[in-house]
């Protein structure tokens, strides 16, 4: 009997670095699920990728609401039938000094980048549990680690997202279930436009997806916990 297509989850995957991953991802021969917050774009990123994935759909999702999540996630598993990798990448950032920051922008920086990352693994571990295998990739930022002025909400949801990390590697690898954080530097995307830095210089997003493609062929008795990505040349 043949193993099953794989299914690959992919959060913020409309565009950058989530489209890249999705695109490695399908070569890889997953089938994809993408979620993203905006129906046009994320159909749109569906159609492109419908020629190298054996099965693509598009979810329109907002991460940050849980019964949004918890009903996509009903969805994405009755049409997969399993899932065996979820990346978290659906994120924004929310900058100003910390004396400015409104209360909207740090709330709407923590909801997606680090309360959204909880409610989808927290929606898909149950299935990977039943399987006794899976592999949650977070996709955190150099930035959860060094702290910059003006960078408050983006780095305290980042520093965040390395906790949840590895404590879910902890109460999940008993169940054959991996779980790694990336952290990236500079990535040249149109979320983060880093004015003043050279775009030849920095990461682009498939240096990503090359990361991710990297974690999921490694044999099941291991994992790395965490990945830093750095630009050979500083931007």
């Amino acid at each position: 009997m043949s193993a099953p297509t794989p299914v690959a989850i992919v959060t913020g995957a409309s565009r950058g670095i989530g489209y890249a991953i999705a695109e490695e991802l399908a070569r890889r021969g997953h089938r994809l699920a993408l979620l993203a917050r905006s129906t046009g774009p994320l159909e749109e990123a569906a159609r492109r990728l419908a020629g190298a994935a054996p099965a693509v759909r598009a979810f329109p999702c907002d991460v940050r609401q849980a019964e949004q999540v918890a009903a996509t996630f009903r969805q994405l598993l009755d049409w997969g039938g399993r899932a065996d990798v979820l990346v978290n990448n659906a994120g924004i950032g929310g900058f100003g000094p910390l004396h400015e920051l409104s209360e909207a922008v740090w709330n709407d920086t923590l909801d997606t980048n680090l309360r959204g990352a909880f409610l989808c693994s927290k929606a898909v571990a149950p299935q990977m549990i039943r399987q006794r295998s899976g592999y949650i990739i977070n996709i955190s930022s150099l930035a959860g680690k060094n702290a910059f002025a003006g960078a408050a909400a983006y780095c305290a949801s980042k520093w965040g997202l390395l906790g949840l990390t590895k404590c879910m590697a902890e109460d999940l690898r008993g169940y054959g279930i991996r779980v790694t954080a990336i952290c990236p530097g500079s990535v040249q995307t149109e979320f983060s436009p880093h004015a003043g830095k050279d775009p030849a210089r920095m990461l682009q997003p498939e240096d990503v997806a090359r990361a991710v493609g990297w974690l999921i062929e490694q044999d099941a008795r291991s994992f790395p916990s965490e990945i830093d990505l750095r630009p050979t040349q500083k931007p």
